[in-house]
């Protein structure tokens, strides 16, 4: 039986394309197809089967990616969402990850990593092609999340803010420090956690639960 897929993009072009590209792998059928989250919402509504995957547009107008990804996380649980963005963004990543997201592609993704992505998003429930890509809900639950990390009151609060929307800019005028010393808490923060971008240092923080959502 094919795996049932609903795509939300509000570029009709791409939309079509990316849907024909799909029922090429002859295991995915498209059942459903919407222009932004709330057109979503609407054909949702009374559905009596459902897509199993969504793959879901950050950047829409009317309802976005992350609003999108927040009602289908709280209202569809049984629904895996995979994002889909022209924007390697760590903030755009982060917030869709934090939204309840399983993957996160951009639209310029080689069909056979698509392929290879939906598979694994198919029989695991999540997809990592790389430090960047890792499914929040598993990393945040791993049996590991209290191991021992030291830090400062001061990296605790930046810790935060390097988990919000800000830039690193913003964050170094929010505490009243230079940004050379936010480059120093963000460096040292790297190394305690082992990680080389902000996505895997503020997945790292909500894993240890050392920040919220």
């Amino acid at each position: 039986m094919k795996t049932k897929i609903g795509l939300v993009d509000d570029h009709q072009l791409f939309l079509k394309s990316l849907s024909l590209m799909l029922e090429s792998f002859n295991v995915y059928e498209v059942t459903l197809e919407a222009s932004n989250g709330k057109d979503l919402q609407g054909k949702l509504k009374g559905k009596k089967v459902l897509p199993e995957i969504i793959l879901l547009d950050v950047n829409m107008p009317v309802m976005n990616g992350i609003e999108t990804a927040k009602w289908l996380t709280q209202d569809y649980p049984e629904i895996k969402i995979v994002a889909l963005s022209m924007n390697a963004d760590d903030n755009a990543i982060i917030s869709m990850f934090k939204a309840g997201c399983c993957g996160y592609l951009l639209k310029d993704t080689h069909p056979n990593e698509l392929e290879k992505a939906l598979d694994e998003i198919n029989k695991r429930g999540y997809y990592n092609a790389d430090a960047g890509n890792i499914n929040f809900r598993r990393l945040i639950m791993k049996a590991d999340k209290n191991e021992d990390v030291r830090i400062t009151p001061k990296e605790a609060v930046f810790l935060q803010h390097a988990c919000s929307e800000l830039t690193y800019k913003q964050i170094a005028a929010e505490m009243n420090l230079s940004e050379r010393t936010i480059d120093g808490y963000r460096e040292a923060l790297f190394k305690k956690f082992n990680v080389q971008s902000r996505v895997g240092l503020c997945l790292e923080a909500l894993r240890k639960e050392l920040v919220s959502l």
